[in-house]
């Protein structure tokens, strides 16, 4: 093959990119939750009738603050899942962003060639996946599950090694 052949593989090659997001899992969807705060009104609402209607009226009020706590708990909790981390590498640039579930976002950059991917053990805890280069560390995925971190630690390696492998001119 020519060198022109080589070139344009080479040029192919580095068009490749990688590019994930990372979310929060919420194994409940927002129709659930619906559904589970009626659930949880009616109980709640006829369970107070019972008391009010045998004289103890006060236990009523606090029926209608378990429902406004189970409300505002699922509010925060929904809330937190808006937090998302994408993992771009395109060319010569890997790029972290952290968006937080107050919408603020930080980005990282690194040279792919560099970045390792590490899976650390920690005792009695879940593991915790870094990227690191040049002595700087970026910790990824902490609301992953175990196995979640394991697959995504594979792929970006995979994806890292595909990008090494890569020469340019």
């Amino acid at each position: 093959m020519d060198q022109m052949g080589a070139t344009s593989q080479e040029a192919d090659d580095s068009c490749r990119e990688f590019s994930a997001v990372l979310t929060p899992y919420r194994s409940l969807s927002r129709r659930g939750f619906v559904v589970m705060m009626a659930a949880v009104s009616a109980v709640c609402f006829t369970a107070g009738l019972v008391f009010a209607m045998a004289g103890a009226w006060p236990i009523l009020g606090f029926f209608v603050l378990d429902v406004l706590l189970i409300y505002s708990a699922f509010n925060l909790n929904y809330r937190s899942a808006r937090a998302y981390e994408t993992i771009a590498i395109s060319g010569n640039e890997l790029t972290v962003t952290k968006v937080h579930a107050s919408g603020r976002s930080n980005s990282w950059t690194f040279n792919p060639y560099w970045a390792r991917v590490k899976l650390t053990a920690r005792n009695g805890r879940a593991s915790q996946l870094l990227l690191s280069s040049h002595g700087r560390a970026l910790v990824l995925g902490s609301f992953l599950s175990e196995d979640e971190r394991q697959d995504f630690a594979a792929a970006l390696s995979s994806a890292l090694s595909s990008n090494q492998g890569q020469s340019t001119i």
